[in-house]
Order: structure tokens, then sequence, then C-alpha cells
């Protein structure tokens, strides 16, 4: 499977619990920092519901 970088670049402030909870599981915890995931349906599912506060781009 391809692997996908995500980056948190907007706050998480003023989201609602469930969003907040993704972006933990993600484990994103502060504004820029960024984690290397494998691109399974779970995680792009997580990736969708946030996709507002992330940029997302693939690994090569």
């Amino acid at each position: 499977m391809a692997q996908i970088k995500i980056t948190l670049v907007k706050s998480k402030i003023g989201s609602d619990k469930s969003q907040i909870s993704t972006l933990k599981a993600l484990g994103l915890n502060k504004t820029n920092s960024s984690v290397v995931k494998e691109a399974c349906p779970q995680i792009l599912g997580m990736v969708n519901k946030v996709k507002h506060l992330l940029k997302v781009e693939e690994v090569k």
C-alpha cells in the first residue's frame, strides 16, 4: 500500500469532540505536526473526517 504524510495545518480549537479525538488517534497533537501512515481505508476515513484541518501528501 501507499504511504501518506498527514500534517495538521489548522488549530483544533473550536472543533467538536469527535474531531479532536480523531486527530489524537492519528497522532496529531500540535499545529504543524506530521505523521506518516499507510493509506488503508480506516486511515483515509479518519483523514476525510477532518480534512479541513489537514494537508495530505503522498510519500514515495
